[in-house]
């Protein structure tokens, strides 16, 4: 069976699954389906990323797009190119992923993710591809640029006054990914000195044991240093995770919240309404409730809060691993510019990160158990329905039950929330068991 988008783009073990074949005939099926007469195309810094990127290349050109090679860049650094030219992307990464992974994530013409709709197209065309029929002047171009890099950092830099952080002592763990070169060099130009980890990929240490998904030695090292606050970014510099002085993780809910109430604060939360996924701790949905402040909840994936968002016009969305969004300034998640946005509010407001996350929300525990599964069952809920709801008429209000299928992995997601560690705890093995038992 071919190879179908997930929550966020086409993902699979590189060379494997995802093999340079299917991908030359994935830049064949997106340049039709799109399109696009310009195409950008930037990878993050896995060792199958240029075997990747040279087929998603070729398959693009084959079609007759011209193709620019934007080299090692984040993915919001694709998006806002794509956006600032007005043409069409791809990304050559795995996210957060082992380094074994990779994936390819396809930008609509200005930087936007892509509906499923299209998305479904394009697979649509993949199982109906001839070959080409493209010859001579018909082919398209591959070339290279150097600058991409250069110009995200002038983009996100323009966006704050020259001096931002002069005097902030700041952690950045790069996940040895794709953000290495450019959050560091950011920083510096806002007048910061940044104390940096992380920020030496070999092709194989991107993710490892490090990065947003990682954050304990993040933790460890802002202690160590004294520092006023860590920021953590994922593999290809989508996300962000913060660590406050006192080594204390600020997950992606609290950070919504906070920069929710920031905005709303300055007449910029356009509806008082926020988007997050069904991911978001049910402390998070009390908290802005009691604001004032209205939540939209979505799918899990970041595309689904795009969605939303441009929807109903609304200023700011994300997701509780960190996929932050405030869409008047970006067309996708962007770790760097959440960072410094988050920097920026914890300077104004006089207070510590530690003390301004402990006020905004009440995090309630939270329990996130991941089955490894032979069999892809989209429709687990509905297997295990009665043993959900047996667990969730012991939580009552007080608690929630998600059960979802991963968009990107092999893996069925079981998520408990519950007043009480141990509760949440038991009752998210129990389910556990429940879903193992359909594999057994």
């Amino acid at each position: 069976m071919a190879m179908q988008f997930g929550t966020d783009g086409v993902r699979g073990v590189a060379n494997t699954e995802l093999t340079p074949a299917y991908v030359l005939d994935l830049g064949r099926a997106a340049a039709r389906v799109l399109g696009a007469n310009r195409v950008l195309i930037g990878r993050d810094t896995r060792r199958s990323g240029p075997v990747l990127e040279a087929a998603l290349a070729a398959g693009l050109a084959a079609e007759g797009a011209e193709v620019v090679l934007l080299g090692m860049v984040p993915t919001p650094a694709v998006a806002h190119l794509a956006e600032a030219d007005g043409v069409a992307a791809a990304m050559v990464t795995a996210s957060h992923n082992p380094f074994a992974d990779n994936g390819v994530k396809v930008f609509s013409v200005g930087g936007r993710k892509l509906p499923d709709d299209v998305e479904r197209r394009i697979e649509a065309e993949l199982g109906a591809l001839t070959a080409p029929e493209r010859r001579g002047a018909e082919v398209g171009t591959i070339t290279a640029v150097t600058d991409a890099g250069a110009r995200y950092i002038d983009h996100i830099t323009s966006l704050f006054a020259p001096d931002a952080l002069a005097g902030v002592s700041l952690v950045l763990d790069c996940a040895n990914g794709a953000m290495s070169s450019v959050a560091p060099a950011a920083v510096r130009a806002l007048g910061g000195e940044p104390i940096v980890r992380c920020a030496e990929p070999d092709g194989s240490n991107i993710n490892a044991a490090c990065g947003a998904t990682a954050p304990a030695a993040l933790a460890a090292a802002v202690v160590a240093e004294g520092a006023s606050m860590g920021l953590a970014f994922d593999g290809d510099g989508d996300r962000l995770i913060a660590v406050d002085h006192t080594g204390r993780v600020v997950d992606g809910d609290q950070l919504i919240a906070l920069l929710a109430a920031d905005l709303r604060a300055q007449g910029r939360l356009a509806h008082d309404t926020v988007v997050v996924t069904v991911m978001s701790n049910l402390g998070f949905h009390r908290a802005m409730a009691e604001a004032g402040i209205t939540v939209v909840t979505t799918a899990v994936g970041d595309r689904y809060v795009l969605e939303a968002l441009a929807a109903g016009g609304f200023s700011l969305g994300g997701e509780q691993s960190g996929h932050l969004i405030v869409s008047e300034l970006a067309t996708t998640g962007d770790g760097l510019l959440a960072g410094l946005l988050l920097v920026d509010l914890v300077r104004r407001s006089g207070r510590p990160l530690a003390q301004l996350a402990e006020e905004v929300m009440t995090v309630y525990p939270q329990v996130l158990l991941n089955v490894r599964v032979a069999e892809r069952r989209p429709d687990i809920a509905e297997l295990i329905a009665d043993e959900i709801a047996a667990v969730e008429a012991e939580l009552g209000a007080d608690g929630r039950v998600l059960v979802r299928v991963s968009g990107t992995e092999p893996l069925v997601r079981v998520m408990v929330e519950a007043l009480d560690d141990a509760l949440a705890r038991a009752a998210a093995d129990r389910l556990v068991a429940a879903v193992r038992a359909l594999d057994a």
